[in-house]
């Protein structure tokens, strides 16, 4: 199973292609498609869990992350065990996850940031990091947007107002800020989440 990535996306490695749980998918289109319902069941599961303040933990991030594509994907919810064309050594991976969660729940207490620039830095870090084989924008769009609702009590980011999962002008604006990000720099982040 090889499909085309759209720019900024990360390949599957072979082990982890062999993870899918539906064997009749042969297209990108249908896997977009089986991914995308199990993701919208996903937000079904965020409306009706209990603890709607736990969004940065460890625990609320592999469980989303199973949420969304637990139905197609038999690694989901567990974290990378290779390397990526982006993210940090995939070893490195729950010690950054256990510093960016020290480091939220300091700015939260501590209003260090505005809400949305916590978000937009919460949003940067789970992308820089890529917790996880495959869907690491969408979840960490997602675990985002439940940190704006249930911690800040904010209306989600706009992300552009558009699907930023195509390729197009839109995408090509997320992945420049995500970069300008990497330097230290949220401004582009944080102006492209609200339009």
């Amino acid at each position: 199973m090889i499909f085309e990535e759209p720019d900024g996306a990360t390949p599957l490695d072979p082990d982890e292609a062999v993870g899918l749980k539906l064997s009749h998918i042969s297209t990108r289109e249908e896997l977009n498609r089986w991914e995308q319902e199990n993701i919208n069941q996903a937000y079904s599961w965020c409306e009706r869990r209990r603890n709607k303040k736990n969004v940065v933990s460890e625990e609320f991030l592999t469980t989303l992350h199973k949420q969304m594509f637990g139905k197609v994907w038999q690694w989901a919810g567990d974290f990378r065990r290779s390397e990526k064309s982006i993210g940090i050594d995939w070893v490195q991976v729950p010690i950054e996850l256990r510093q960016l969660i020290n480091d939220m729940n300091y700015w939260i207490e501590h209003e260090t940031f505005p809400s949305d620039e916590i978000a937009v830095r919460f949003h940067h870090r789970l992308v820089w990091i890529h917790l996880f084989p495959n869907g690491n924008g969408r979840h960490a769009r997602l675990a985002t947007d439940r940190l704006l609702m249930d911690v800040f009590g904010l209306e989600p980011f706009t992300w552009g107002s558009t699907n930023i999962d195509n390729q197009g002008n839109v995408r090509s604006q997320y992945i420049q800020a995500l970069r300008q990000a990497d330097n230290h720099d949220y401004s582009g982040l944080v102006e492209f989440v609200r339009t």
